[in-house]
C-alpha cells in the first residue's frame, strides 16, 4: 500500500518538528511537506496533493479555519485534522461545519495522533477524547440554532450581526439607515423568535452559527 502523505501546517517550527518526529515512528505515514502559514499551505497542497493535512487553527495572518474552507472547496479529496491549543466548543463546531475530518488539541496529539490519522483515513470523523461530551452535543445544538437563524429575515440577521459586534441601537440605526424605533422592533422580534434575551447569548449564537467569527 502507498503511504499516507501528510502536510504539516503550523507557524511554530518546534511544533512541526515534534509532530513530524511522531509521524516518522508510524508505519504507512510520511510527511511530504511543511508550511508555516496559510498561503504557503495552500500552494503546497496544490503542488503535492497530500492525503491528509494537519492544520493549526490559530496561525497569524490567514487563520486555519479560512485555510480549511479553501481546502474543502478546492481539494475535496484531501482530509484535514485541525490542531489547536484551544478546546472551546466554538472551535470544534466551526471546524466540523467547515469540513474538517478531525479535531485534536495539541496537548492530546502525542497520545492520539495515530488513532486520529487512522480514523480519518478510513473516512470517519475523529474528535479528541479530551473534548468534553458537552462539546460534541453542542454540534447538534448548533444545527438546531442554525435552523432558527435561517428563519430570521435578512434584516433581523443584519441586526443580530451588529449586536454581536457590540453596536448600540443608535449605531445600528445609523449603519442601516433606519430609525432606532425600527431597530428595537426588529430586535424584539428576533430575540422572541430565538428565545434569547441577553446580549451575551446573542453573541454566542452568532459565533456558533458562523454569522460572526472570533478573533
Amino acid at each position: 500500500m502507498n503511504p499516507t502523505k501528510v502536510v504539516l501546517v503550523d507557524d511554530h517550527v518546534l511544533v512541526r518538528a515534534g509532530i513530524r518526529a511522531l509521524i516518522n515512528m508510524m508505519d504507512g505515514v510520511e510527511v511530504v511537506g511543511e508550511a508555516g502559514n496559510g498561503p504557503e499551505a495552500l500552494a503546497l497542497i496544490e503542488k503535492l496533493m497530500p492525503d491528509l493535512v494537519l492544520l493549526d487553527i490559530t496561525m497569524p495572518g490567514v487563520k486555519g479555519l479560512a485555510v480549511l474552507e479553501e481546502v474543502t472547496h478546492r481539494f475535496p479529496t484531501v482530509r484535514v485534522i485541525m490542531l489547536t491549543m484551544h478546546e472551546a466548543r466554538e472551535y470544534v463546531i466551526q471546524s466540523l461545519k467547515a469540513g474538517a475530518a478531525g479535531f485534536i488539541p495539541k496537548s492530546a496529539a502525542t497520545i492520539e495522533l495515530r488513532d486520529a490519522i487512522t480514523t480519518v483515513m478510513r473516512g470517519k470523523t475523529y474528535v479528541s477524547r479530551e473534548t468534553a461530551q458537552a462539546d460534541l452535543a453542542a454540534v447538534d445544538t448548533a444545527t438546531e440554532q442554525q435552523a432558527l437563524i435561517d428563519k430570521l429575515t435578512p434584516r433581523q440577521r443584519e441586526i443580530l450581526v451588529l449586536i454581536a459586534e457590540g453596536r448600540s441601537t443608535k449605531q445600528i440605526a445609523r449603519a442601516l439607515n433606519i430609525s432606532a424605533k425600527t431597530v428595537e422592533s426588529h430586535r424584539a422580534q428576533l430575540t422572541e423568535r430565538l428565545d434569547i434575551h441577553d446580549v451575551a447569548g446573542l453573541v454566542r449564537l452568532a459565533i456558533r452559527t458562523g454569522l460572526v467569527h472570533m478573533e
